[in-house]
């Protein structure tokens, strides 16, 4: 559900870069007390294992679409809310600037659209609220389970809302969301499915991660070096080999686009549309998570579809470089949080 610059006009893309900001900011402060030596590395693998996995699309039966793990949800019951919105931001950024997934326009979108309601609204709305009278595995499961639809529903729909303030006729309100809607109800099924499957394995081995998590507490002397080391395996090889096996159908925003206005992408405006996808096709390394052809480099356009599987070494590289690149804007995001924590108790003192 990444959007392009394309869907949006820079009123709204600027408007949504301010508000993203300031959830950003208000995040770092209230996750202040929330860091340990624990955290912050957990904070880097699972956003690498999130990078990861967003490579991965599944089949949607019967439409002809297919959907991606969004992982808000999941990397907010395993770090609580302002450090799981923090790391997807962190995901959400190196696939804008290095792999092109998503505009950079539309940077502040995406990352509202797929972080906000799944740290600040499912999350706390619907998780926590089914399991605050006692945990367990049932209590999990449907928690995670409903959180993870109910985020994406209110992500999808913003995406309606957005293009609709931007004025973009092409994508007409009422078939638009009519469109978007049930598409992501059925992606938010498989990820919710996904998510509580995650996160009841993980209460089983290291209760004490999702617990304090949602009690805002640091994970303190637990030993979870068999978590990092779990998911940074899995980050690996999902990474580096699961991404060939992802779904050639286009994802359920493409979907959507194309039933509603015929394509699946819409013409890039001038301006500074055009300024910030020059700026994105020199950043960007491996686009398409892909290396660039000869073709790309002269007008910019995606290579042809490969066969499934898409046995690449481009894919295999930008899996294994972006989850890399990802843990490591995660674990420095949280060793600067953690910076300032000390600078300020020094003034303090």
């Amino acid at each position: 559900m990444h959007m392009a610059d394309a869907l949006l006009s820079p009123a709204v893309g600027g408007t949504m870069w301010a508000v993203t900001a300031g959830v950003a900011a208000y995040s770092i402060k209230k996750v202040q007390n929330e860091l340990d030596e624990q955290k912050i590395p957990l904070m880097g693998v699972l956003g690498a294992f999130v990078f990861a996995a967003q490579m991965i699309n599944f089949t949607i039966p019967g439409t002809g679409s297919s959907g991606h793990l969004g992982g808000g949800t999941l990397l907010a019951i395993l770090l609580g809310p302002y450090a799981g919105f923090l790391t997807l931001a962190s995901v959400l950024v190196i696939q804008a600037l290095f792999f092109a997934d998503g505009g950079l326009l539309a940077l502040g979108c995406n990352i509202f659209n797929l972080g906000f309601y799944t740290c600040f609204i499912a999350y706390p709305l619907i998780y926590k609220l089914l399991v605050h009278k006692g945990y367990s595995t049932g209590r999990i499961f449907a928690g995670s389970l409903l959180a993870a639809i109910i985020g994406l529903q209110l992500g999808a729909f913003s995406v309606v809302l957005q293009t609709l303030f931007s004025g973009i006729t092409e994508l007409p309100f009422r078939t638009f969301v009519m469109l978007m809607q049930p598409i992501h109800l059925a992606i938010g099924v498989v990820e919710g499915l996904i998510t509580a499957a995650v996160v009841v394995f993980i209460w089983k081995a290291r209760p004490e991660i999702i617990e304090k998590a949602a009690s805002g507490q640091t994970i303190g002397s637990s030993d979870i070096k068999k978590v990092l080391a779990g998911f940074a395996v899995i980050a690996i090889i999902t990474g580096g080999v699961f991404s060939w096996f992802a779904s050639a159908n286009p994802d359920g925003l493409e979907w959507s686009m194309f039933n509603t206005s015929g394509k699946e992408e819409l013409e890039m405006p001038g301006g500074i549309h055009q300024t910030l996808a020059s700026i994105q096709e020199k950043i960007a390394i491996l686009p398409d998570y892909s290396f660039k052809s000869s073709e790309q480099e002269v007008d910019g356009d995606a290579p042809e579809t490969e066969g499934w599987p898409a046995v690449n070494a481009g894919t295999s590289v930008s899996g294994l470089a972006g989850g890399a690149m990802t843990l490591l804007l995660a674990a420095i995001t949280g060793l600067i949080i953690r910076s300032i924590k000390k600078r300020e108790k020094a003034r303090a003192v």
